[in-house]
């Protein structure tokens, strides 16, 4: 009993952890990146640490020491007594060059966190709150006028979305899974452009749009499992549908003089966006307590979502590139090696894991994909008894080019998770 109160408690205070870092983001920035400045900003990756240091598969993946939230099905591929929970951070550092320009950032931020029960015999249900999406970015520049003197343009923006998701899933004659969540996505984003001038008789402005949004989404999934000698042979699929955003965006514009504000602009109005819907298969490869390979592909069109056209989701700089919508895939491969999870050498006991990724992202700049791809690499450490562990990942990637007027990113991201297995549904034969 003592082990569960002691599980129980651990669980409270990574929930309250998680609850403090997500609150602690309104106004912060959980992300910088130029490229966040266009629709919802930059979509994050899916799934807790383990699969983080795998490429990000998971999408065929079936494991019963981790909770897989990227394939609703996954949750049934677990222990029938056993409570599960999982909290993932990251650590991210960025280097950005632009021709000669060089800068860096570091930002740190919850990546995942997820609970796990049975419901009866080979069916589970798993809730959770992980981002959805990350808006940050700073960013100025000067111009002399001979009228105006000097004129600093600068652009902020901060924020972003994230899901809650509730769902099941369960096994049917011992090979086939099936998976539903209710998704609920929230989240409220900063656009803000100053231009100050120098000459005190001219008024500043302030522009920009806070938006607040809503919207409530499904995804499904399915896994089938046949045995192929030795190993077992997984493929599985998921689908998300699109969500309709509801709530407001205001846009404003203001113009300063001392301590004298006019307002030139205040429309409040809905939305008028939607997320895109987005379709992914995968298929798996494993030895059962010793190595599994994985490959997975996802398909996503923002084409018709509006989010170059509607307020406060398409591009704000209007001297820069055109933004427009565009077609989003990811490819993705990991694997996983063990060497002996009964060796008495604790090394030999933990789990190994790398992967490598390619996204093509959902929006173009001047007609131009920007595309991302990167190698990662992790280790998961046995903790105490039972499947509880510490994973430790690291990512490291690009994104964009350093030609053309583009921004390069070369960024090293640190994961880290916590697995908690416990068992609570356990009958005592002994008073």
């Amino acid at each position: 009993m003592s082990r569960r109160i002691n599980s129980i408690f651990l669980t409270l205070v990574l929930l309250l952890s998680a609850g403090h870092s997500l609150s602690a983001q309104d106004g912060a920035l959980s992300a910088f990146s130029p490229y966040s400045v266009f629709g919802v900003g930059d979509l994050t990756s899916a799934g807790a640490a383990y699969s983080r240091a795998m490429g990000g598969v998971g999408i065929a993946g079936r494991d019963h020491r981790h909770i897989n939230t990227l394939n609703p099905a996954a949750v049934a591929a677990r222990d029938t007594l056993a409570f599960m929970a999982d909290i993932s951070l990251f650590q991210s550092n960025t280097i950005y060059r632009q021709g000669d320009l060089r800068s860096a950032s570091n930002v740190f931020n919850i990546s995942n966190f997820a609970l796990s029960f049975p419901i009866w015999r080979k069916s589970a249900m798993v809730l959770g709150i992980a981002p959805y999406s990350n808006l940050g970015y700073n960013f100025s520049s000067n111009q002399v006028d001979p009228n105006a003197g000097v004129i600093k343009y600068s652009s902020v923006g901060n924020g972003g979305l994230y899901e809650i998701f509730f769902g099941a899933g369960a096994t049917f004659w011992k090979r086939l899974s099936v998976g539903a969540q209710m998704v609920y996505h929230f989240g409220k984003m900063q656009k803000k452009t100053d231009v100050d001038f120098s000459d005190a008789s001219v008024r500043d402005m302030q522009s920009g749009f806070t938006t607040n949004v809503t919207g409530f989404a499904g995804r499904f999934g399915i896994q089938y499992e046949q045995p192929v000698g030795m190993t077992r042979l997984t493929v599985g699929a998921t689908y998300k549908t699109p969500t309709v955003l509801r709530g407001s965006v205001a846009d404003y514009k203001y113009a300063v003089l001392s301590s004298v504000v006019d307002t030139i602009r205040n429309v409040v109005a809905a939305p008028g966006a939607r997320l895109a819907s987005e379709i992914g298969v995968g298929v798996s490869l494993r030895q059962t307590e010793h190595w599994s390979a994985e490959i997975d592909y996802t398909f996503s069109d923002w084409r018709s979502t509006r989010m170059d056209t509607a307020a406060g989701f398409s591009n704000i700089v209007t001297d820069g590139p055109s933004f427009t919508s565009g077609v989003a895939h990811t490819l993705r491969g990991g694997f996983e090696y063990i060497p002996n999870r009964n060796d008495r050498y604790y090394m030999r006991r933990c789990s190994y894991r790398g992967g490598i990724y390619y996204k093509q992202s959902y929006f173009q700049i001047g007609g131009s994909p920007i595309n991302t791809y990167g190698l990662t690499f992790g280790v998961t450490l046995p903790v105490f008894q039972l499947y509880n562990g510490l994973t430790v990942g690291v990512d490291l990637g690009q994104r964009g080019r350093a030609d053309g007027g583009m921004i390069r990113e070369r960024y090293l991201t640190f994961h880290i998770g916590i697995s908690i297995h416990d068992i609570w549904f356990r009958r005592f034969q002994y008073e």
